[in-house]
């Protein structure tokens, strides 16, 4: 059962919006006060709605196209389009500043907004992050103006730690949402190498989300010894964590180790599933389609192992049953879908005596979908064939 493509298994690791501070947009660029680019900026801030601040950008480009305040148009146009949700069309102008070597905080955390808004995961993405921290200190190390008393000082250092907190809060909020759209492994290993060396206090502060992608990533490149430390990590932090539950069950069920403990965690998540509430943010449907893949992926575990435990004395009607319900509810996941039929078929043809007839059905569909299994749903099907 063991196949290195649990890649089709990730599931978003759902974490909590983190609300932002203010942070100033262009900090590099000086506006004359009467310029075109004093009266944008006044546009900007007089403007009730997005849509007035993006009309007052596109004025000034068809008058001042070769202004060197476009950089700082590019990021205005970024931050606009982020508060309309045309996150593609934020990401059109925010790469264009990225392109031209321009980058600082306010641009940065609304690309990463705008990236993780379009669910797009692109290198730029993780640069950025990896290179916030140089700009949280140099945009939130304030200098002490020369009137400012001794109260006001505190103030303004208070302030300025409050927003670095804040924003490096965000930003490693979204790599941990953009890092589940990498679907290479090895990718994601050397990312979350690249997040503890750029911050340095994430192994403390986000130890939740660092050992479960740990655990993610070497169960996708098919290392479960590598990920079970990690996954055991996060059902000490959280003994009802569905996911890990669910992939440590299927896990120890493809290398046939604990087949009891497997066992127990698949029964256990199909316990705490019907409990669980949609999260904010997310779909109906897109709700569903992840419970149905949770749940199929648990009944697949247990049709496995009853497989497994019944196949020498041919009493594999558990194994059936569990089999059926999971092709039922894996439509979403194809390779797990195509396991299940894989099993289920294998199942028909271990009974005895053998059911060919649903045998060849099961492994007829295993064969026409493309996946991992389907060429030893091949071999089978023309074993099953020529017994029939």
């Amino acid at each position: 059962m063991r196949k290195p493509f649990l890649a089709v298994l990730t599931a978003t690791f759902l974490l909590t919006a983190v609300p932002l501070l203010a942070q100033t947009p262009c900090p590099g660029f000086a506006v004359v006060v009467n310029t075109p680019e004093d009266q944008l900026t006044l546009a900007i801030n007089g403007a009730d709605k997005p849509e007035d601040q993006i009309t007052a950008l596109d004025k000034f480009v068809k008058e001042n196209p070769d202004s060197k305040f476009i950089p700082c148009v590019n990021e205005y146009y970024t931050m606009a389009y982020v508060k309309t949700g045309n996150f593609d069309k934020a990401i059109e102008y925010g790469e264009k500043d990225l392109a031209a070597g321009y980058q600082d905080l306010s641009l940065s955390v609304n690309l990463l907004k705008a990236y993780v808004g379009a669910g797009k995961a692109p290198d730029s993405a993780f640069d950025m992050i990896m290179k916030a921290p140089e700009l949280i200190k140099k945009e939130t190390t304030p200098a002490r103006p020369n009137t400012a008393s001794e109260p006001d000082w505190q103030k303004m250092k208070q302030d300025a730690a409050e927003m670095a907190k804040d924003v490096t809060a965000y930003v490693t909020y979204a790599f941990f949402q953009l890092l589940a759209g990498v679907t290479d492994s090895a990718k994601r290993l050397t990312l979350l190498g690249q997040l503890e060396k750029a911050y340095p206090d994430a192994g403390t502060q986000d130890a939740a989300q660092i050992n479960f992608q740990y655990f993610m990533a070497y169960e996708m490149a098919g290392q479960g010894q590598k990920a079970e430390p990690y996954g055991e990590k996060c059902l000490a932090a959280d003994a009802n964590n569905i996911q890990v539950l669910n992939l440590f069950a299927y896990d120890y069920a493809s290398r046939q180790t604990e087949l009891d403990k497997a066992s127990d965690y698949a029964t256990k998540v199909l316990t705490l599933l019907p409990t669980i509430k949609k999260p904010e943010g997310q779909t109906d449907d897109q709700f569903k389609a992840q419970q149905s893949n949770q749940f199929g992926m648990a009944h697949l575990t247990l049709g496995y192992i009853a497989f497994q435990k019944g196949a020498k004395t041919h009493k594999v009607a558990p194994a059936i049953q569990e089999l059926k319900t999971a092709v039922d509810l894996l439509d979403a996941n194809p390779t797990l879908k195509a396991q299940a039929l894989f099993y289920l078929g294998y199942a028909y043809e271990v009974l005895s005596p053998p059911n060919h007839h649903e045998a060849l059905d099961a492994l007829s569909k295993a064969v026409a979908i493309q996946s991992p299994w389907q060429a030893q749903a091949e071999d089978l099907l023309a074993k099953v064939k020529k017994a029939k």
